[in-house]
C-alpha cells in the first residue's frame, strides 16, 4: 500500500507550518489503524506510508477505514481538510534491510496517484482476491497507461460510502450543466453587468460540486444573443441539463427567475423566482445550487455545503465591483475590469474570488502585453494571500502552478499544483489548459493531448482547445491531425489559417501554406492596428514562407527606433520576438544576445517560444543549448522537418 497527503506541497509553498502539522495528523491517525490489520510500516515517503500486509483483505480493510477515519476527522467544525489516496497491489517484493523493492513495489506506487482524493484504487490482483471478501461497492475504471509500466493496466476503485452515486475524478459519466447567459429585463440597461456578473457567479458556485461537470462561461457566452432550442444547445455543448433565467433589478429588490430543463424530455425539471432584497444575492445562489444538486440526484458533502453556503465577501459594494469588473472583461475593456477588481479588494482585503480573478489577469498580460517585472510581484503577493485565506481554491493553485511554470521555471511544482487544482474543481477548463501549455513545453505532447481533450470537453465551443492542439500534433509529426484541429478553429480565428499555413509549410506545400498565410494576413490588418505579435507574425511569414525578409528588417528597426525614444507610446515588444526574427535572418549572434538578456533579466520566456520554427538555425549552436538547460527545458529536437524549405530567406 502506497499513502499520499493531497497538495502536500503546494500547502508547503504557502503555510509550511501547517502542512507540516497535516502530516502530523496523518502520521497519528494511520499509525494506529495498522496494527489492527497486521500493517507493517515498510517507511514514511514524508508525507505518505509505503505499508504491506499479510493478506490483501486485511490490506483494503485498512484502507477503507483510515478512509473512513479521516472522512470523520473532516466533518468536526475548524480542522483543516486531510485527503489523501491510497493504492494498492499484490506481488512478491524483495526485502533489502527493513526495506521492500520490486515491480509489486513500484506497481503499487504508480496506481495511488489514479487515485481521487480521500480514494482507493486497487490492482487487479488486489481486486481478483477480494472481491467476494468486503461490503463495499468496487468500480472498474478503464485501463490506464502507467509510467514505467509496460502495457496499460485495469484498475479498480472502491467507492467510499460518501461517493456514492458518484462519478471519478475523470468520469465522463457525470452529469453535465450548461448554465445560460441570464437575461437582463432590469429597467436600466446599465444593470447589465448584474445579469452577467450573477451567470458566471452562478457557474463558479455549482462547479463546486464535484460530482456535477459545468460547462465554461466562454462556451455559454454565445447563446447570449443566439436563440437556439434547447435541444440544440444541448447537443452543441454536450450537455443533459440546462439553466437559463432572467435577472431584474428594481431600486435594492431583485428578483431572479430560473429553470432547469431536462434536455432529453425538454421538460422543467424545477422552475423557481426569487424576490429578494440585494444583499440577499448569495443566498440566492446558495439555493439554486442545492435545488440543483438534489434534481441531479447528487448528494452534497459536507465540505461542498459550506462552500456553497459561504458568502464570498460581506461587503455587498464590493460584490458589485467584482460583477462589474467581471463585466468588463466580457466586453474586452481589460484596463477598466483590472481597476475594478483593483478597487473591490480595496474595499475588502479578504475577497477571495477577486483576488483570484486579478491573478488571471496579470499572468495572462505577462510576456504578451506587459513585462514580467510589471506584474510577477504583485501577482505572487496576491497568490500567496488567497492560498493563505483558501487553501481550497481552485483557482489560486491554478494561479500558484502558472507561477512556478511561468516565472520561476519550477516544472515540478507546477505540474503538482495544476493537479491540485483538477483534484479540487475538476470543471476547471483553465486548470486542463494550462497543464497542457506546460506538457507541450516539456515535450509530452501524449499528456498535453489528454489534458486538451478534457478541457474542450468543458469549454467545447472555445477554439482555443483546437489551436494549441494543432500545434501539439504538428510538433508530434502527426499532421493529419495536426490539419484537422487547425480547421476546427479556422471558421472562427486567424489563427485557425497560420496553423494551417505553418503545417502546410512544414511539409512542402507551399502554394497552400502562402494562400493561407494571406487569409491570415488580411483578417489581422481588417480586425484593427496591428500588436507586436501581429506585426511578428506578419514578418516572420513573409521572410520564411515568401522569401522576403524586408518586413523583418522593417520591423526590427521599427521597434529599435520606438524602443530608443522615451516619448513613444508604443505597445509593449518582448525581446524574444526580435530574437526570432533575428535567427530566422541568420543574424544569430544577435539573436542569442537578446535571449541571453531575456533570460537573465527579462520576461524569461524562451519557454514558450524555443519549440519554433525560427530557432531551427540555432539548435546546433552550444549556447542555445546551454540556455535551454539552464532554464531546465529538453535539448532534445523529437519533431521532424525534413521536408522544410532548407534556407527560408535565401
Amino acid at each position: 500500500m502506497f499513502t499520499d497527503l493531497v497538495g502536500y506541497s503546494a500547502l508547503a509553498q504557502a503555510d509550511e507550518q501547517r502542512a507540516l502539522q497535516l502530516v502530523e495528523d496523518a502520521q497519528k491517525l494511520i499509525r494506529p489503524i495498522l496494527e489492527t490489520y497486521h500493517g507493517r510500516e515498510v517507511k514514511s515517503t514524508g508525507d505518505g506510508f509505503l505499508i504491506e500486509f499479510e493478506s490483501a483483505r486485511d490490506g483494503v480493510l485498512c484502507a477503507i477505514e483510515i478512509q473512513e477515519r479521516i472522512h470523520l476527522r473532516n466533518q468536526s467544525a475548524g480542522v483543516s481538510p486531510l485527503l489523501i489516496r491510497i493504492g494498492m497491489h499484490l506481488g512478491d517484493v524483495e526485502p533489502k534491510g527493513s526495506d521492500i523493492l520490486g515491480d509489486a513495489v513500484n506497481i503499487a506506487s504508480r496506481i495511488e496517484p489514479v487515485a481521487e482524493p480521500g480514494g482507493i484504487c486497487l490492482s487487479p490482483q488486489v481486486y481478483d482476491q477480494i472481491k467476494n471478501k468486503v461490503s463495499v461497492q468496487l468500480e472498474r475504471l478503464d485501463p490506464r497507461s502507467l509510467k514505467g509500466i509496460r502495457e496499460p493496466l485495469e484498475i479498480y476503485r472502491v467507492v467510499m460510502p460518501w461517493n456514492a452515486g458518484r462519478g471519478h475524478a475523470g468520469d465522463p459519466s457525470a452529469p453535465r450543466l450548461a448554465v445560460l447567459p441570464l437575461a437582463n429585463i432590469s429597467p436600466d440597461p446599465s444593470d447589465a453587468y448584474l445579469a452577467d456578473g450573477l451567470t458566471e457567479e452562478l457557474i463558479a458556485v455549482l462547479s463546486q460540486i464535484r460530482g456535477l461537470r459545468v460547462i465554461a462561461r466562454t462556451s455559454v457566452g454565445q447563446y447570449r444573443t443566439a436563440t437556439k432550442p434547447i435541444a440544440v444547445i444541448g447537443q452543441e455543448l454536450g450537455v443533459s441539463s440546462v439553466l437559463e433565467g432572467s435577472v431584474r433589478k428594481a431600486g435594492n429588490r431583485l428578483r431572479v427567475t430560473l429553470q432547469l430543463i431536462d434536455v432529453t424530455s425538454q421538460e422543467h425539471t424545477w422552475a423557481v423566482s426569487f424576490n429578494r432584497e440585494l444583499d440577499d444575492v448569495f443566498e440566492i445562489q446558495a439555493e439554486i445550487a442545492e435545488r440543483t444538486a438534489q434534481a441531479l440526484r447528487l448528494q452534497l458533502l459536507p465540505s461542498e455545503q459550506a462552500a456553497i453556503r459561504r458568502p464570498p465577501t460581506a461587503n455587498l459594494e464590493a460584490y458589485h465591483l467584482y460583477l462589474r469588473g467581471l463585466h468588463a472583461f466580457q466586453e474586452f475593456e481589460h484596463d477598466r475590469g483590472e481597476k475594478l477588481l483593483e478597487a473591490a479588494i480595496r474595499l475588502d482585503p479578504q475577497f477571495v474570488q477577486a483576488q483570484a480573478e486579478l491573478i488571471n489577469v496579470l499572468i495572462g498580460a505577462y510576456g504578451d502585453t506587459r513585462p514580467k517585472s510589471a506584474v510577477e510581484s504583485r501577482a505572487k503577493e496576491l497568490i500567496g494571500k488567497v492560498l493563505s485565506l483558501n487553501p481550497n481554491s481552485s483557482g489560486a493553485h491554478v494561479a500558484n502552478g502558472n507561477s512556478a511554470f511561468q516565472f520561476d521555471l519550477d516544472w515540478v511544482r507546477a505540474e503538482v499544483e495544476f493537479r491540485t487544482a483538477i483534484e479540487l474543481n475538476p470543471s476547471d477548463p483553465s486548470a486542463h489548459y494550462w497543464y497542457a501549455i506546460m506538457c507541450m513545453t516539456l515535450q509530452r505532447y501524449d499528456d498535453a493531448l489528454e489534458q486538451l481533450a478534457l478541457y474542450s470537453q468543458l469549454d467545447p465551443a472555445n477554439t482555443n482547445a483546437y489551436a494549441i492542439a494543432s500545434g501539439v500534433c504538428r510538433l508530434a509529426g502527426n499532421y493529419p491531425a495536426a490539419v484537422e484541429a487547425a480547421l476546427h478553429c479556422a471558421a472562427q480565428r486567424t489563427e485557425g489559417h497560420s496553423l494551417l499555413a505553418h503545417i502546410h509549410g512544414e511539409c512542402g506545400r507551399m502554394d497552400e501554406a502562402r494562400k493561407e498565410a494571406q487569409l491570415a494576413f488580411d483578417l489581422l490588418r481588417a480586425k484593427g492596428p496591428l500588436q507586436p505579435y501581429d506585426e511578428y507574425y506578419i514578418a516572420r511569414t513573409r521572410a520564411w514562407l515568401f522569401g522576403s525578409p524586408v518586413e523583418a528588417r522593417a520591423l526590427l528597426e521599427k521597434w529599435k527606433a520606438d524602443s530608443a525614444d522615451p516619448l513613444t507610446d508604443r505597445p509593449y515588444v518582448p525581446r524574444l520576438l526580435s530574437a526570432g526574427l533575428y535567427s530566422l535572418l541568420r543574424e544569430h549572434d544577435t539573436a542569442l544576445a537578446l535571449i541571453e538578456e531575456d533570460t537573465s533579466v527579462g520576461d524569461r520566456t524562451l519557454w514558450f517560444h524555443y519549440q519554433s520554427t525560427v530557432f531551427d538555425s540555432l539548435r546546433a549552436d552550444p549556447r542555445f543549448v546551454a540556455l535551454l538547460r539552464a532554464m531546465k527545458l529538453p535539448t532534445s529536437t523529437p519533431w521532424k522537418r525534413s521536408t522544410m524549405p532548407s534556407s527560408p530567406v535565401g
